[in-house]
This record gives structure tokens, sequence and C-alpha cells, in this order.
């Protein structure tokens, strides 16, 4: 007989589960409503926070990227047609105007026309692009998108794979050359090797394992847990290590809280896809270790920090839609592995703050942010080269499995 407490909680998963089934289908009717670009192709390359179009943008491949494992997932999740309709034609944009058929690997940016523009060769957009394609090829079966996603897969560890040292040097010229500028944003620091970047190779190699598991590719996840396991956890504060030289030396002390608790999820994924049970277990225990620490960036609405300066003791005092999002999942996923109710609500409060201050109720999807007043950050995007539907559909997405599994 079930007790009043059981009730109670299979109440609260229940209507957690509802609410976010309702917000990914929001978040997924904004994209179809706003973004396709009828008279260019693809998508357009920026819309403000007011929803205006911005004519003549830049189209990012991490942004298309986005969008096709987006769709595509929900597709993989709910069998619309409009979702397919909408992988599909990002689909096409991708292969027809990012991947170099030349020298390998994605642009990483196209003009509003679809003609190449920043042709640097940026890991991580090449990663977004293998994890799309893996994940259109879940949709679709199409071997096409397989064997591209497998392709780009060659290409990254011929070409950007540091052999003596394990791990991926960050950004290469068109023609996969050495470049000066290896920085993914003007924030971020120019260094041979990112914690961003390795995360999100490892995302990307996880989701391929799925559909093609390769023996190479196997050891490539494995060593890339390790990377995280040795280099980018640090074992002293338990967060993580944004930036590296070639010789994973640290470079810089920045906390950010978003990719700490979203590395706690993404590692355990990757160490269970690959059937690794002691790697699992250690990865089990760091992860806690991991979301405790993140804890620290907790606000007391519930909301989550994005960045800390440990030097200067400054905490920058803005709550972006991702760092939510990755909260949402990291807290829930910790709540599994360690049985601890704490974590759960943690998770729910999260997402108690996201309804009340980044669902973009009027305009639909989220704001990019918030500051500590609680005013939106206006003048950010609302889709953009970084603002994209993949973290807060791919939380739902994840979310409504896992409650779907209790």
């Amino acid at each position: 007989m079930e007790t009043g407490a059981e009730h109670s909680f299979n109440d609260q998963q229940a209507t957690y589960e509802k609410e976010l089934t309702a917000e990914l289908a929001n978040i997924l009717n904004y994209w179809m409503a706003n973004t396709v670009d009828e008279q260019y192709g693809g998508f357009y390359g920026r819309i403000d926070n007011d929803n205006n179009v911005i004519p003549a943008s830049p189209k990012g491949a991490v942004l298309n990227a986005r969008i096709l494992w987006s769709f595509s997932a929900a597709y993989n999740l709910d069998p619309d047609k409009r979702y397919l309709a909408m992988a599909n034609r990002a689909y096409q944009y991708i292969i027809n105007h990012f991947i170099d058929a030349e020298f390998g690997g994605v642009y990483w940016s196209v003009d509003h026309l679809g003609n190449p523009l920043d042709t640097k060769k940026q890991v991580y957009a090449s990663a977004f692009t293998i994890y799309a394609l893996s994940e259109y090829f879940k949709a679709t079966g199409a071997g096409e998108a397989k064997d591209y996603a497998v392709e780009l897969y060659r290409v990254l560890v011929d070409k950007s794979y540091d052999t003596q040292r394990t791990g991926y040097l960050e950004a290469f010229t068109k023609e996969w050359q050495p470049i000066a500028d290896l920085r993914l944003s003007a924030k971020d620091a120019n260094e041979k090797k990112s914690m961003n970047t390795h995360l999100h190779v490892l995302e990307a190699y996880t989701t391929l394992y799925s559909i093609w598991p390769d023996g190479g590719l196997r050891i490539q996840i494995e060593t890339l847990i390790n990377n995280f396991l040795d280099h980018v956890i640090d074992s002293e504060t338990n967060h993580l290590v944004l930036f590296f030289d070639e010789d994973w030396n640290k470079k810089g002390d920045t906390v950010s809280y978003g990719h700490d608790i979203e590395a706690t999820w993404l590692l355990l994924e990757a160490a269970e896809a690959i059937e690794h049970h002691e790697l699992t277990e250690k990865v089990k225990s760091v992860c806690i270790k991991v979301s405790d620490a993140t804890k620290q960036g907790l606000d007391t609405d519930g909301g989550l920090w994005y960045e800390y300066e440990p030097a200067e003791g400054h905490l920058i005092k803005e709550k972006h839609w991702w760092v939510q999002a990755e909260a949402m999942v990291g807290f829930y996923n910790t709540w599994q592995i360690s049985n601890n109710k704490e974590y759960l609500e943690l998770s729910l409060r999260n997402w108690a703050f996201v309804k009340q201050h980044i669902l973009d109720i009027q305009n639909g999807e989220w704001f990019w942010g918030v500051y500590a007043d609680g005013s939106v950050m206006h003048t950010e995007d609302k889709a953009g080269i970084w603002k994209c539907p993949y973290h807060n559909s791919r939380a739902c997405i994840e979310l409504i499995k896992r409650i779907s599994r209790q």
C-alpha cells in the first residue's frame, strides 16, 4: 500500500514531468514559429530579446547544429512530423553550407546568404555537428548522416588529437594549420586546451558511440573521462578548471557553476555508455563532490549564479538561462545516484526559479538571464550564435526520460 509520503513524492514527480512536457512544446513551437529563414534558407542568424530579426546576421555552426540536435531529440521522444521537418531543414543546411568538403570539419560561421564567413576550424563546432548528426541518424536512419558524423570524428582525431599528451587542441585554420587566436569567444582565454571543448567532444562521442560502437571511439571516450578526472576536475576545490596549455597545466582559476553541474551528468552518461563499470563508480563518487561544490553558487531563490573569480573574490551576479537548465538535470542526476533527496529539491527549486524569472511568457523561449535584482538582461539575444534551443530543450527531454523511468 502506498504511504502518504510516497503518494506526495509521486505527485511531485508527475507534476514536474507534466510541466516539462508542456515547456518543451513551448520551446520547440517558438523556434518553429520565429526562426525559419524562408528567404535565404536555414534559420535566422540572430533574433534580439524583443523577437526582432536582425537582418544579415552571420549564421553560426553551433546554432545550426544545436537546432538539428534539439529537433532530432524531440522527435525521438515524441514523433511529431513538425519536429522531423525542422530537423530535416537543419540537416540539409549544415550539409550544404557548413561542412568543408575540401579540408574536412565545419566552418565556424557563414553569412546570411550561406557563404563561408569565418572558416576557422573550431573543434567545439565540429563536436556539436557530430552530436547533432548522430541524434539525427537515430531519428531518421539516414546512413549519410552517420557517415558524415564518422568522417568528422576521424578528422578531429587526425587533425586535433594530441597523441603525446592526450586531449584536443582548440582550433585551426581552414586548412587545419596552427592558428594564433584559439578562442571560442571574446570572453575566453587564448589557450591550447579547454574544459568546454573537451566536455562537448565527450558529449558528441558518447552519442556517436550509441549508433557506431567502434573500438577506437570507445578508447577515446575512456581517455576523455580520464582527462576530466586527472586534469579538469580540481581535486582540491572539486570545481572544473577551464583552461590549460598543451601540457595540461592549469591556466586561471575562474569557476563556472553551470559547467560544473553540466559535467556531472555528461561524465556519468559517457562512462555508462561504454559500460566501464569501474570508471562509472569512480565518476559517480566525483559527481557528488562536484555537485556539492556547485551548491556554493546557489542563491537563496534557487537560481544558480554564472561565474566566480576566487582571486578577487568576485561573483558575477548573473543567472544565465543555460546554467539553470544544467542545474535542473545535474542535481536530479545527483539525487538518482546518491538517493539524497536534497539534490532533488535543488532541481525542483531551480525549475521554480526558471518559471518565475527565466521563461519569457509574453514572447516565448527563455530570456538569456537576469541580474541580481531580477531584471532581465534585455541586450542579449533570444536566438543567435550562442543562444540556441539546446540547453533548455535538452533539460526538458532528459528530465522527462528520467522521471518516466522512476
